[in-house]
């Protein structure tokens, strides 16, 4: 089987040009072709001498992601991808296009297997993880989409299919790649990666040295509710999670973002907003609440815009930092997994 290049870093891409017995900077011009230029064949890389092309033809391949299918809001700011790889492996990359620029969701894992309640992504369960490789072919495809109207990437968040910290070396890996200036060079600073509460690895992350900002999904301010919600609880209790989350906070000072859907009737009352007030009191850390959006198979509903208010002022009157997440992509199915589910019948069917 002939081995993937794309993914690799420069410094692997030398080991694995080694036998071909070339210059070291033949692996920095591959580098530029893969990452900068979007090269798809080894033929259009034209400042390699043909014999090179040939051979690298020969024992190598580039294998990126392509588009299975694609939707697009009608205001035009956010873009939904499904993406798929060479094994037929599919999942969901989201382009929004902000005020501040363009930000972008991508996936780690195919599927899901943390159990949430809410979440369409976990319907399937998880397929596998995917490659650092993979992770960058969602990020360089929106990139070359974004070039068409003279655009960028400019911000990223982890937070689409997967929990990145059970991907955790690729995971890694991506990182650094998507931050190396040879790639993208993406500053760590503009870099989200959202978590379930995976809690030894969230103190393993503060000590990489990489300074992005973290996410960590609560969604509730006790545990007996939380475990409902979200399995994983039961593993990482409430206490256990938001001092993991301190600790990043106070390691890295950076602020740590506590995501907290409310679900109409389930975790949108005034005394659970004293509970999670209790909870954060004192921590380098802000509160971002997420009116859900649907999920047909879940039957929970977004609470009335009144309660969602009522729920921010008492936040906000008692010394939290708290937004509301703006709605986008609604009329398109934004939320993580909905795309995916709806075509994995059909793949299913080609199998």
């Amino acid at each position: 089987m002939k081995k993937n290049l794309f993914g690799l870093t420069i410094e692997e891409l030398g080991e694995a040009l080694s036998p071909l017995q070339v210059p070291a900077f033949r692996a920095k011009q591959i580098a530029a072709w893969l990452y900068q230029r979007g090269a798809g064949s080894f033929a259009e890389m034209t400042n390699l001498p043909k014999q090179l092309r040939a051979a690298l033809d020969e024992k190598f391949t580039i294998s990126t992601a392509r588009q299975k299918a694609a939707l697009h809001s009608a205001d035009g700011k956010t873009s939904k991808f499904l993406l798929e790889f060479a094994d037929g492996t599919a999942v969901e990359s989201v382009l929004m296009r902000q005020p501040y620029g363009n930000s972008i969701c991508i996936s780690t894992q195919a599927g899901c297997n943390m159990g949430c309640a809410f979440c369409a992504s976990t319907l399937h369960g998880m397929a596998r993880d995917l490659t650092a490789g993979e992770m960058l072919a969602q990020v360089l495809f929106i990139e070359r989409f974004l070039s068409q109207e003279n655009g960028k990437v400019d911000t990223m968040v982890l937070m689409g299919s997967g929990e990145p910290l059970m991907n955790y070396d690729q995971v890694l890996s991506f990182l650094r790649l998507v931050h190396a200036t040879y790639v993208l060079g993406m500053s760590y600073r503009s870099i989200t990666l959202s978590t379930s509460g995976i809690v030894p690895r969230i103190y393993a992350l503060a000590e990489e040295g990489i300074p992005i900002s973290l996410s960590i999904s609560l969604h509730a301010p006790e545990d007996a509710l939380r475990s409902r919600l979200m399995p994983i609880n039961r593993k990482y209790p409430l206490a256990e999670v938001v001092a993991a989350g301190k600790a990043y906070g106070d390691k890295t000072k950076r602020r740590v973002t506590y995501e907290y859907i409310l679900i109409d009737g389930v975790n949108d009352s005034l005394e659970q907003a004293r509970l999670l007030t209790r909870l954060l009191r004192g921590q380098l850390a802000s509160v971002n609440l997420i009116p859900i959006n649907p999920v047909v198979e879940r039957h929970l509903l977004r609470p009335p815009q009144q309660r969602v208010e009522a729920f921010e002022q008492y936040l906000d009157a008692h010394h939290i930092a708290v937004t509301v997440r703006r709605e986008m992509g609604a009329d398109i199915n934004a939320a993580c997994g909905q795309l995916r589910n709806r075509h994995l019948p059909q793949a299913q069917d080609d199998a």
